[in-house]
């Protein structure tokens, strides 16, 4: 009799050490998944959406993906030094501020904008820049950003891209001397002489007085520059006092180029500037 209870006992206490076991796992694993999620939880929150380069997916639900097969990468980035917002709407570059508040709060001013005309850009930027004019706030998940007004479906989406950190590309470089001499816009002009370096395809536009300007240009280490296939339009101007042959001659001689707040030079060897440009911003 005490033989057979002895069994029994034995056998009870090895199903209750295999349960505990089971429990004990079952436990760690919970734990495990539940420190996973929160730690992907913690990533998502705890990710910066400053100092990255956001290229649009969607707009108002709508794939944009073509416009990045196209070369026509719409996107925008936020820089955390003078909390300045920089991009590229389709066809022009915009510029302003932002501010962010806890709960994922952001909102943008003083937008303003280049105003070229790019016929061939397909693409309504009043759409663009209306979407950080109505943004209040964003969410991020998976590497991925959406801005959005209150609770309502995204405004846009956007994935990360690769960086633009040379200061010269993207922005509207108004001529201010040539040669040393300060240049005014003439009556009749129909602009102002100016550049813009575009990310897309690494392209130069311009206008030199009377034509627009085209090529291509290259950054290398060091403020190193390089412009080649400059090509410009062949209309005539006979009234209008300009020597746009000299301020092509720029574009020919360059190799390197300095910047100091937002003023440009553009230099060949250790010479005196060839011409100096400003960053122009419009409201």
């Amino acid at each position: 009799m005490k033989i057979k209870i002895a069994t029994i006992a034995l056998i009870a206490f090895t199903i209750m050490g295999c349960n505990t076991g089971k429990k004990t796992n079952s436990n760690l694993e919970t734990s495990e998944n539940n420190t996973d999620t929160a730690d992907s939880k913690s990533t998502n929150q705890e990710m910066s959406i400053e100092n990255t380069k956001w290229i649009i997916t969607t707009l108002d639900g709508r794939d944009m993906s073509d416009r990045e097969k196209n070369g026509q990468i719409i996107y925008f980035t936020l820089n955390s030094e003078d909390n300045s917002v920089n991009g590229f709407s389709g066809c022009n570059s915009f510029m302003g501020t932002y501010t962010l508040e806890e709960g994922n709060r952001i909102s943008f001013l003083q937008l303003g904008s280049t105003r070229m005309a790019c016929p061939d850009a397909k693409i309504n930027e009043s759409q663009i820049l209306s979407i950080f004019e109505n943004a209040d706030n964003f969410t991020i998940s998976d590497g991925k950003l959406a801005l959005n007004k209150a609770k309502r479906a995204p405004l846009a989406e956007f994935k990360k891209g690769e960086m633009d950190i040379d200061p010269i590309v993207g922005k509207y470089w108004k001529l201010k001397t040539l040669e040393g001499q300060n240049i005014t816009m003439a009556d009749n002009q129909e602009r102002e002489i100016y550049f813009t370096l575009k990310s897309q395809d690494n392209r130069v536009t311009g206008f030199a007085g009377c034509n627009t300007i085209n090529g291509e240009y290259t950054l290398e280490e060091g403020n190193r520059i390089r412009f080649k296939g400059m090509l410009t339009t062949l209309k005539a101007c006979p009234d209008v006092d300009v020597d746009e042959s000299a301020f092509l001659k720029v574009f020919e001689l360059a190799d390197n180029y300095t910047i100091v707040d937002d003023v440009l030079s553009l230099n060949v060897g250790r010479r005196a500037p060839l011409a100096v440009f400003e960053a122009v911003y419009f409201d």
